[in-house]
């Protein structure tokens, strides 16, 4: 297929190699020195010293930043803006999965902006706006689940509580992404598995919300039919670069979708991040047969185009036991106590996924007995 370029609104140039292409974009924009943002996994591999090379044989001067560890802090982002000012950075090239590029997204934003990251979440009681411009900002992707190259939030834990914020604006979407999926390559089966399951989570719940947007309720079901048809592969056969594509850009279609909105599935997920630090594709893929068995009599025909474009047969009924069946074919151990969650959690497990913004559009309403259910379902 080679390297194809489109816009949604997002400029991607998506294909094996698509990598290669960065440092010559950055130069026709003009920029000199570059700050990789990346995480400490991927700091130390080739990947980065070859993409450093590349961009300083175009003439860029290039610092790395490989801060970022587990769910992305608010001080991650701030040692990454301290680096940015440092290097005297004029663009942020993010590298890396969903918490690399979330920090990627504002680094920028705090090294041109007064205060602390988490003062510019919608939520916080004196909002901050981003008022001055954002240093150019471009995404390559290392993993196919969060689609956070593509989106316009980035999710960053408080330090002391670890409750999750979302900054939220279109300042902080790429301008171009370097979708490449030979990047992912090198993903372990585990790693597969979990941010598949997420990327599958999202076209899902994407689709099932109530809330109106038949532009994403159509990249949905494409999303969720690629990943259906992709994961296992993906898990099985790490070196199979046609699944790992389909994936990323499954992985990126959900993302768009879920400007749509969410369900219950990411409000407990979100829950479980906070209290026992599991990884967000992990958490989704553990709640997603409870809260989508107890969605199915809202919305059955729903469940039914689910499960024609998986290619799953029985009808919608059959969508979850297919899930989870899925979810045993990649190793996912399905229960929450195989992943350190313990009864005595479920309380504060329920009082945040029902502070959670997303089951809001869930297709019922969820109250916190239902969660309390979800969770014990799932142990």
């Amino acid at each position: 297929m080679g390297i194809v370029k489109f816009s949604f609104p997002t400029t991607i140039h998506f294909g094996a190699g698509a990598r290669r292409l960065a440092a010559a974009h950055l130069r026709e924009q003009g920029l000199a020195r570059v700050l990789i943002v990346t995480d400490k996994g991927l700091a130390v591999l080739p990947l980065i010293a070859e993409l450093k090379a590349d961009l300083e044989a175009a003439g860029l001067a290039v610092a790395v930043f490989g801060g970022v560890f587990g769910n992305p802090t608010a001080s991650q982002v701030m040692a990454g803006a301290t680096a940015f000012k440092a290097h005297r950075a004029d663009c942020v090239v993010g590298v890396g999965g969903g918490a690399a590029l979330d920090v990627a997204k504002v680094v920028g934003v705090l090294a041109t902006h007064p205060g602390d990251v988490i003062e510019y979440a919608w939520d916080h009681p004196k909002a901050r706006a981003i008022t001055q411009p954002v240093p150019y900002f471009v995404a390559l992707p290392t993993t196919s689940g969060t689609g956070s190259e593509v989106g316009r939030s980035s999710v960053i834990s408080e330090e002391r509580t670890h409750v999750k914020r979302v900054v939220f604006s279109a300042a902080i979407l790429a301008k171009v992404v370097f979708a490449d999926p030979e990047l992912t390559l090198g993903l372990p089966a585990a790693v597969t598995a979990a941010t598949g399951m997420d990327a599958l989570t999202h076209n899902v719940e994407s689709y099932l919300s109530p809330a109106y947007h038949p532009l994403c309720d159509g990249i949905a079901l494409e999303g969720a039919r690629i990943a259906a048809h992709a994961l296992a592969t993906a898990v099985r056969d790490g070196a199979n670069l046609q699944a790992r594509s389909n994936m990323m850009m499954s992985s990126m279609m959900g993302a768009i979708a879920f400007q749509k909105d969410l369900g219950a599935v990411h409000s407990c997920a979100h829950a479980l991040g906070t209290v026992n630090n599991l990884h967000h594709g992990l958490a989704n893929a553990l709640m997603i047969e409870p809260v989508l068995a107890w969605n199915f009599e809202a919305v059955p025909a729903k469940f039914d185009e689910l499960a024609h474009v998986c290619g799953v047969k029985g009808g919608g009924s059959a969508f979850v036991p297919w899930l989870h069946q899925l979810k045993l074919s990649i190793g996912i151990d399905t229960r929450l106590a195989q992943h350190g969650v313990k009864a005595e959690h479920v309380p504060r497990l329920v009082e945040l996924a029902n502070a959670d913004i997303c089951h809001q559009t869930n297709p019922r309403p969820c109250k916190p007995a239902d969660f309390e259910r979800f969770f014990k379902a799932a142990m």
